[in-house]
């Protein structure tokens, strides 16, 4: 394979990899950079990957959960809603971005998004298939915009009456809604197809990569991992991502850290997250990013040419370990976070409990639960049955302090809540949540793993248990 990129070297403007991107064997440990193959190109560029716009859109995700947090409880939601709208929908402004930002040492290279790419949003890039696992039979966009619009009211985007965290459930929801769909269920699906973005012409006129070149670029962009995660371990891809380890992060020595090339973004943190903990038995992250680099240096080898059948059938294999293997990741979340919340009650209902400090976690956690459950329901296969367990499980909200839970929402986007449930009625639910997630995902990290109780659990409510009460 890596003679045949050494062949690249006689096409204008092209070169080849830095010997120290690439093992001896001819495998890659950087995404990137890769020689120009386009055989038609005749400018100036020596590097085919491009992905900057992803990496704008994991910085507008990050900006836009910032936000979600600003409210006042009214007073601001119009100019709060307003400026959540600019980063989801796009704005002609060039925005500042809002996280992640320089933290203690770790100095952040750009300062707004143009700096990055210019005109992007995520709207245009969101789930918009119908979105059950939220009241009102809306569809994701839809959801989403419901969601921007209930943080804009709500004080520090905490809802307490209905167990809502904004910033939770709409960062969550759009890391799969987004970022997940668009990699698993366009870029690495039909995008894949012999008479979609063919490998023997440029992306768009006047690129430097190829139609399949910058395919998977985008693919890969979505994923949020550093260029050198493979030269990482999964404590410190973790450390990147919470701005801890700068030595790790800055790749080139420059000082800075790159958000385009060295930065870990919410994707490949939760992939390095379960890696480093739990059962510590995953390798999902470097699995995922291996397979990136793999598909790119695949298509590299073909110089330019249309890729054969072969070639592509390759190449959607290894989309097909990037997608199972994320879609673990997202279902390890869901189980993550179904204990969390699991504990959270049982906190609450200890003798001396900090309830209203524990209730606010329990929600957060639930945020996540419900993002992430939401997010397992953005990709390209449909989950059928198992979402349908998924969601009565869950439920449209948690069970609240007084034992409440959202049912419904009215027309005018307000939540209704009409049935209550107990404590220890929910908790089960929530391990047959981690149950389920084992049963129909195989999840192995299992971090929060609190199955331990079900047993003792289902035997103390009784197997006839009616969990709602009017």
């Amino acid at each position: 394979m890596f003679k045949s990129m050494l062949k690249c070297s006689t096409i204008i403007g092209a070169t080849i990899l830095p010997i120290t991107a690439v093992h001896a064997g001819g495998h890659a440990t950087t995404y990137g950079p890769f020689p120009v193959t386009l055989q038609s190109y005749s400018g100036d560029k020596e590097n085919s990957v491009s992905y900057s716009g992803q990496i704008a859109r994991h910085v507008l995700h990050d900006s836009l959960k910032v936000l979600a947090g600003r409210g006042d409880g009214g007073a601001n939601a119009a100019s709060l809603k307003a400026e959540m709208l600019a980063y989801f929908s796009g704005s002609d402004k060039n925005k500042a971005i809002l996280a992640p930002l320089t933290k203690d040492g770790f100095v952040i290279k750009q300062g707004t998004l143009n700096e990055i790419s210019s005109g992007k949003n995520i709207e245009g890039k969101f789930y918009n298939g119908a979105m059950l696992a939220w009241p009102g039979s809306m569809k994701g966009r839809d959801v989403a915009m419901h969601m921007i619009e209930r943080a804009s009211v709500a004080t520090k985007g905490f809802d307490a009456d209905n167990g809502y965290d904004w910033a939770q459930l709409i960062s969550k929801f759009t890391m799969g809604a987004m970022a997940y769909s668009q990699a698993v269920d366009n870029y690495l699906d039909e995008k894949l197809e012999a008479d979609t973005k063919p490998n023997n012409k440029p992306y768009k006129d006047g690129t430097a990569y190829t139609g399949k070149e910058h395919v998977w670029d985008e693919g890969f962009g979505y994923f949020g991992a550093a260029a050198h995660t493979l030269a990482l371990s999964a404590d410190q891809a973790y450390g990147i991502a919470k701005r801890k380890d700068v030595a790790s992060a800055d790749a080139n020595g420059d000082g800075v850290i790159d958000l385009k090339t060295e930065m870990v973004f919410g994707p490949a943190y939760y992939a390095a997250a379960f890696d480093r903990s739990g059962s510590k038995s995953t390798n999902y992250l470097n699995t995922i990013m291996q397979s990136y680099v793999d598909g790119r240096m695949l298509i590299t080898s073909a110089n330019g040419a249309v890729l054969t059948d072969a070639q592509r059938s390759s190449l959607k294999s290894h989309a097909a370990v990037i997608e199972s293997n994320w879609e673990q990741v997202l279902a390890e979340a869901v189980f993550k976070y179904a204990g969390s919340a699991y504990k959270d009650i049982s906190k609450m209902q200890e003798d001396g409990a900090d309830v209203a400090k524990v209730y606010r976690g329990y929600v957060k956690h639930w945020g996540e639960l419900k993002g992430f459950s939401m997010a397992l329901q953005s990709g390209r296969n449909n989950l059928g049955e198992t979402a349908g367990t998924m969601n009565d499980l869950i439920l449209f909200g948690p069970v609240t302090l007084d034992n409440s839970y959202v049912t419904g929402v009215t027309s005018s986007g307000e939540f209704k809540r009409d049935k209550r449930m107990t404590w220890n009625d929910y908790q089960l639910q929530l391990l047959q949540v981690q149950q389920l997630m084992v049963n129909k995902f195989s999840v192995s990290s299992r971090v929060n793993d609190q199955l331990a109780d079900l047993g003792a659990l289902a035997d103390k409510l009784g197997t006839q248990s009616n969990a709602e009460t009017d």
